[in-house]
């Protein structure tokens, strides 16, 4: 590969790199090529860029990350980087579902607002945070339970008043 060629691709992953909200070190090796195309189909359902990587270039591409060398022992052998730009946990949960169909897959790390998690963690905690919606349903709830109790202590004279007459019209 050319030099320039190189610089291309090293712009390219910075670019990546800036713009995401979370990324997924993964280890593909032993996987066939049908296997690796539905990975790439249900991670582009959800939005989410995946590409196989050259460990030197994405070292490269991090250079002067303060969190780099934690990342070291991610970048060996085989490569492929999933990056989420809208929801951080799209790529995880995407490959957490794929690794219970495919124990070939290997999450090796993860990168989360500058926080390097390990495989398991991205399985366990980075896969299991609610999406965007959900956050969004969750703090919805939480904002509209003050208004709704409120709305119920509104209506409670009345229904009483209501069932009182309602009582005293069958007894008498």
């Amino acid at each position: 590969m050319l030099r320039s060629e190189k610089q291309v691709q090293i712009d390219d992953l910075k670019s990546r790199f800036a713009k995401m909200t979370s990324a997924v070190f993964v280890d593909f090796q032993g996987m066939t090529v049908e296997e690796v195309t539905k990975l790439r189909d249900d991670l582009r359902a959800r939005g989410v860029d995946y590409k196989v990587v050259k460990n030197k270039l994405v070292k490269n591409a991090l250079a002067g990350a303060p969190w780099l060398g934690k990342l070291e022992g991610a970048l060996k052998g085989m490569t492929g980087v999933a990056w989420s730009y809208e929801e951080p946990n799209a790529a995880a949960k995407v490959l957490r579902d794929f690794v219970k169909e495919n124990e070939k897959l290997k999450i090796k790390a993860g990168l989360l607002e500058g926080q390097v998690l390990d495989g398991k963690a991205v399985q366990d905690q980075l896969a299991t945070m609610p999406g965007k919606n959900e956050a969004r349903a969750a703090l919805l709830a939480t904002l509209m339970a003050p208004a709704q109790q409120f709305v119920m202590l509104l209506n409670t004279p009345p229904g009483n008043f209501v069932r009182l007459l309602k009582a005293k019209e069958q007894k008498g």
